[in-house]
């Protein structure tokens, strides 16, 4: 099992657009296969700033939805409002 964990931000006046562009990508990733589990939060005290815990099957899984047209999608359409461009982490679970 691969776990990731992206933390995006944005321009804090584009938080609830970027939001929702967020909330249509989980929706879609949840339906991929080898999609095991796939969450967003966002700071209360940052709203501008979200983050990604998803958990899937493999890497094959991972690189797999990181081709998907609405992976494509959303970073077209969240591009201009990242401050950064988002830092994804990938992790094994050793315990």
């Amino acid at each position: 099992m691969i776990h990731v964990m992206a933390r995006i931000n944005v321009k804090p006046e584009s938080a609830a657009a970027a939001r929702d562009i967020l909330l249509t990508l989980v929706n879609a990733s949840r339906n991929e296969a080898g999609c095991l589990a796939y969450g967003l939060f966002q700071r209360p005290d940052a709203p501008h700033v979200f983050q990604t815990v998803e958990q899937w099957t493999d890497q094959a899984a991972v690189d797999a939805h990181m081709g998907t047209p609405h992976i494509g999608a959303a970073i077209a359409a969240a591009g201009p409002m990242f401050t950064a461009p988002p830092e994804i982490l990938t992790f094994t679970k050793l315990v």
